[in-house]
Parts: structure tokens; sequence; C-alpha cells
């Protein structure tokens, strides 16, 4: 503002809109309604954005390191672990205590299964374990103590006696581990069973903890009840839980199951993008996965080598056919534009048969071969179920996505260019590499990067043609996804994918510059 309008706005005061207002206020009132409508009229495409695309990446993230279900599954059977010192050894009664009310409760709203196939993951063989413990947990010899409390006081067979018991604080802070027990059998009884618990007889965990409780704490308060049954159960007949579980299964005396417990016990763990990478987690820290796990890092590899040589492939391939397309008369042009695009038109199902029949042993190629005497009868080419097979189907698959952006780029590069080189006495190679070639790497650039990552997420084509050997890490991916359901797993295999994927785009920037990439 000069001096002159300054000295105009002091006296006369601020510029006024019509409507009154000062006109710098209107100003930014009107530009806050233009970017409201504007924001209006994009918020759907973002809200569509959101929930098809960075919601379910979130979730993926997350999933790759969630670990709640082993502490909300058995959370009393973690704590009493948290005391287990000698690894070597099983664990304390203690602990078998624990797992025994955690696993019957668990095993009444049939999520004890839930928690073995997690925890099969790391251990194989303890999924049937916890399924044949959830249905044996039930007849455990524990009634033995239901039996003593009741013929000692035919009031513990009572609902309402426990439930009065219950209700005082000072009963709970004394026997601790029957409160626990108590308040998951009502729960049990309530949201499982839908029944009264006042009308239902207390399970015999729940008079275990009771024997537990009095016999390690004993009982000084007011409680008549109590009293008795504190100086009762020192003649009580006992049973073992260890026992009760190595009856069930001798495998529930093998330390490394409680190991496992313990060692995927916290809310959140990294397991899942250590077995990523080949390596374990366990009690003494990380570890290298045992020879005949490690296969993650071969298929990253594998996957990495085998995009680049598709990408590689399709730019040898891709390029004298953009530039046949870019150069013919457009008549010409437009007819084998047509044939390149044809494969979109087909199912990728049918064009990936169509490359198994073609290259078998007994197939097309091969009699082509053997026909004209490259190719012996007897030493056909193993052209199927490898890595060959993957990147020739592949190729052939990926082709148009490097011939488009380059034609589209060609396109652009005016002929009289190539003419004015050569009429200045540059060879026809020397006008090609000098100047024409320079002007295409937009597109080369763009055809790369959307081949590349196209072949890196392939999973269809590498299963059907792949075999043993031609296999990416997507199948693995879609196979605990799909088979497995390590959901875990799969989200720490493709988080990894994603992030290499970035790395890679981030270092094409920072060396080729994402500003030259052209799509025409």
């Amino acid at each position: 503002m000069t001096d002159a309008a300054a000295q105009t706005e002091a006296k006369s005061g601020p510029v006024l809109a019509a409507d009154g207002r000062p006109l710098k206020a209107s100003l930014r009132r009107a530009l806050r309604a233009q970017k409201m409508r504007a924001l209006l009229l994009i918020a759907p495409l973002l809200l569509f954005i959101m929930i098809t695309f960075i919601m379910p990446i979130a979730d993926m993230l997350f999933r790759s390191v969630e670990n709640q279900i082993v502490s909300e599954t058995l959370p009393r059977t973690v704590v009493a672990l948290e005391d287990w010192e000698d690894h070597d050894q099983p664990p304390s009664e203690d602990v078998y205590a624990a797992l025994y009310y955690d696993l019957f409760e668990a095993a009444e709203f049939r999520i004890h299964s839930r928690v073995g196939s997690r925890l099969n993951y790391e251990m194989t063989g303890v999924s049937s374990l916890f399924r044949q413990s959830g249905r044996g947990v039930g007849r455990f010899d524990t009634d033995i103590y239901t039996d003593q409390f009741t013929e000692l006081n035919a009031d513990w067979a009572d609902p309402r006696v426990w439930a009065t018991l219950m209700e005082d604080e000072s009963v709970r802070a004394a026997l601790p581990e029957t409160a626990s027990a108590y308040d998951g059998w009502v729960n049990v009884t309530i949201e499982a069973n839908e029944d009264d618990p006042l009308e239902e007889d207390v399970e015999d965990y729940v008079y275990t903890a009771l024997y537990r409780d009095l016999a390690a704490r004993g009982y000084d308060g007011s409680n008549a009840m109590l009293s008795e049954a504190a100086e009762a159960v020192g003649a009580f007949e006992t049973v073992s839980l260890r026992e009760q579980f190595a009856e069930i299964d001798e495998d529930w005396l093998d330390p490394e199951v409680f190991e496992t417990i313990w060692v995927y016990s916290p809310n959140y763990t990294a397991g899942y993008f250590l077995t990523a990478v080949d390596l374990q987690l366990t009690a003494d820290g990380i570890e290298p996965q045992s020879e005949d796990l490690r296969v993650y890092l071969t298929l990253f590899k594998r996957t990495m080598f085998m995009s680049l040589v598709i990408m590689g492939s399709c730019v040898l391939l891709g390029y004298p056919i953009a530039f046949l397309l870019a150069n013919l008369p457009m008549r010409i042009s437009n007819i084998l534009l047509i044939l390149v695009l044809l494969p979109f038109w087909t199912s990728l199902l049918v064009r990936t048969s169509a490359w198994k029949v073609l290259l078998q042993q007994q197939g097309v190629i091969n009699d082509i071969l053997v026909w004209i005497g490259l190719v012996a009868d007897n030493d056909r080419l193993a052209l199927i179920n490898n890595q060959t097979g993957t990147i020739i189907a592949m190729t052939h698959i990926l082709l148009p996505f490097m011939i488009l952006p380059l034609y589209s780029v060609m396109q652009t590069i005016p002929p009289s260019y190539v003419r004015a080189a050569k009429s200045l006495g540059a060879t026809d190679w020397t006008a090609f590499w000098r100047v024409y070639f320079p002007q295409s790497v937009p597109g080369i650039g763009a055809g790369c990067i959307l081949v590349f990552i196209l072949a890196i997420g392939y999973y269809i084509t590498p299963e059907l043609v792949g075999g043993r050997t031609g296999t990416f890490i997507s199948n693995r991916i879609a196979y605990h996804i799909s088979t497995s359901l390590n959901w875990g797993l799969a989200a720490a295999l493709g988080s990894i994918l994603l992030i290499l994927v970035l790395a890679l785009y981030w270092a094409y920037d920072r060396i080729v510059g994402i500003d030259n990439v052209k799509l025409g």
C-alpha cells in the first residue's frame, strides 16, 4: 500500500464492500466459502479412497503386529507365567491351575480353538492340543473338591450362598483366586449359557480355586463357613492339575508349549515380521528359523529378480513395437494398436491357461522346435512350472502396459528432429541414439514403473505356470489369507512388499526423477 493510499484509508476508514462489511473480511469469507464448496465436491471421492484404500492398508499394517488373542483368552495363565523362571522344566502347579480356569471358560465360549490356531503358527501341534484340552477340562477329577466342601457343609452347594460371599469385599480380598474363578463362572453362565447364576450349580473349578486359596493363604476373617473350611482343607484329598493335563496329552509337560504361550502373550508382537524375514521370536531373543522353514527371503529375492527380468523383457519387446506404431501411417498404426489392446479383452485366466498349453513339454512350442530340428524329441525344453514359464507368460500379459506409455510419448516426438540430425551428417544409429531415444526415456520410465509394480504383486499367473520355483511372494500371501488363515503373517509379508515398492519408487525418483515420467 502506498503512502497516499494509507493516508486516504486512515482518513476515510477501511474500504467497504457493497453489504457494508470491510472489503478484506468479505474477501476472506468468500475464499473460505469457495474452499468449502471445493471440499464438498471432492468429499465423496476422498471418502471412497479412505474406505477402499487407506483403511484396508491401515488394517493390514495393524494386523501385522496385533496379538491380543493370547492375553484375552488366557489372562490368568499369562500372569502366572511371569513367575516362571526355569524354562527347561514344566511350570508350577499355579500355572496349570490358571490354565485350567482359562481353558474351561474359553471352551464354554468356544474360543479355545482360536488361541490354539494362533499359537500353532509358532509351534506345530498346539492347535490340536487346545482343541483336545477344551473338550477334556470339563472331565477333570476336580469334583473331588466339590464333594468334600459340600460334605463339610451342605450350604456350599447353594449358589445363593456363593453369591452372598462374593459380594463381600473382605472375602474377595482374602480369596483372590476364588473371586476371579467365580466371576468367570458367572460370566460364562450369563453370557455363554444364558442361565441364572443363582439357579445353577457352581462349577468344580470354582471349588478348586477355593481349596487352593484356603490351603495357601488360610482365612482369618469373620465368616464362619470359611473359617470352618480353612481348618478342614488340610485333611482334604487332593488332585494334581498338572497330572490332569498330562492325562489329556503328554505335550502339556513340554516346557516349549508354555514358552510359546509366554513369548506370544504381549498384546503386540514383532513375531510376524520376524517370521517374514526367516527369523523367530524365542524366550532367548531373536533367532534364525530352522533351515527347512527359511523360505520368505528366498521368495522376496525371487520376486524382485523375476519382476526386474519381466520389466526388462517388456522394454526389449515393447520399444520396437511402440516405435513402429508411432512411425507408421495412422491407418495401419490403429489396426496394430487394436492387436496390442486385444489381450485386455481376453480373460487373464484364459490367457494364462493358453500359455500352460503352449509351454508344456508336449505343447505347441516344443512340437515346433522338434519339427524344425532345434530340439531332440527326447530332450524337450522344460518351459512350464518354473521361472521360465512365469517370465514368458507374465511378459506377454504385461507387455501392453509397456507399449502404451511408450507409444503415447513417441507420438509427441517431432520426426523433423531426426531428419535434421541426418541432414547434419548423423548416421541412422547416431540420430536415433542421440536425438530420438533421449526423448523417449520418460515413456520408458512410466512403462517400467507400471510393469514392475504390477509384476511384483501378481499371483494368478505364477500360481498356474510357476510351479515350485516360479512363484512369487504374493502367492505365499494369498496362501496365508485363504488357506492357512494366518492373516498376521500375510499382513507382515504384504507390509514388507509395500515398503520395498515404496523404497524402489523413492530410489527411482532420486536417480531418474519422477517428473521425467510421462504417459504422453
